[in-house]
């Protein structure tokens, strides 16, 4: 499975990026197959395992933060890994395709 998830303290300012570290943290530390972008940490594995990496990158946000927000989408497909890489790298076929034109 793939998880995207955001994990957003409230009642602390503007300034999130140190918050947001330690949760990212904690998901590099997992050693489980993971992208950060500007939005989301996307983070694959078992149910089991994902599930408990994002439990602890909110607890970590929590332990400072008043109030904290979770944005959380899953891609649950039972046999498939390394979609994290496998995924992207369709797109990018499929734009590579579309951009050559037929001669």
């Amino acid at each position: 499975m793939i998880v995207a998830f955001s994990v957003t303290p409230l009642g602390v300012g503007e300034d999130v990026g140190e918050y947001v570290a330690d949760a990212v943290r904690v998901v590099r530390e997992s050693g489980l197959p993971n992208r950060t972008d500007a939005m989301f940490t996307s983070i694959e594995g078992e149910w089991d395992e994902v599930m408990a990496v994002v439990r602890r990158a909110v607890a970590v946000v929590e332990e400072r933060a008043p109030r904290v927000s979770l944005v959380l989408k899953a891609d649950i497909r039972p046999g498939v890994s390394d979609g994290l890489t496998a995924k992207v790298a369709t797109v990018e076929r499929h734009l590579t395709d579309q951009g050559s034109p037929e001669t």
